[in-house]
């Protein structure tokens, strides 16, 4: 059920190969390892997407599709779970990764009115930076290793489900 529904989402890499703006991209899209339903294939990139959707930089993008190739897991899923961070999810979530900071480095907080210009941000970014990246990295990091645990509990017990349904079904 799980895996019917994630393979209606997902484009094929047929579906994927006509479009042309992919074709300066080169062979390494059309990997099939990047494009496996499996437990491992669909945990790796829930943790791909969601810890690099942390990371306070542009380029996010790059960033998952490099670590989705690397540790060979669903790069539509990876690039997908990136957009957690969006624009109306990045204050909340960048603010939240300072305070965390703040709290591990046990730096008292600091009070600040956001302006969006260039003044307020080379002003401020030397006293929050620390706190930032690493509150970055803790959040980013834990939330990754939570949707990988999730989801592999979610895919095995369901699994373990259809098993058991499927071997009362032969018993009956």
């Amino acid at each position: 059920m799980l895996r019917k529904k994630l393979k209606q989402l997902i484009p094929t890499r047929a579906r994927i190969k006509q479009i042309k703006l992919h074709e300066r991209l080169g062979t390494w899209i059309y990997r099939p390892s990047l494009w496996h339903i499996n437990r491992h294939s669909i945990s790796m990139a829930i943790f791909v997407g969601l810890s690099i959707a942390f990371v306070p930089a542009p380029g996010q993008t790059l960033i998952a599709a490099f670590f989705a190739l690397q540790l060979r897991c669903n790069l539509p899923l990876a690039l997908t779970l990136i957009w957690v961070s969006n624009p109306i999810t990045m204050p909340v979530l960048y603010y939240f990764s300072y305070r965390v900071g703040a709290l591990l480095l046990q730096v008292p907080d600091t009070v600040f009115d956001f302006e969006l210009n260039w003044q307020w941000l080379a002003g401020t970014s030397a006293s929050i930076w620390k706190p930032l990246l690493l509150g970055c990295l803790t959040c980013g990091v834990t939330a990754g290793a939570l949707g990988y645990f999730s989801m592999n509990m979610i895919w095995r017990t369901h699994v373990a489900r259809r098993w058991r349904s499927r071997s009362q079904n032969r018993a009956k």
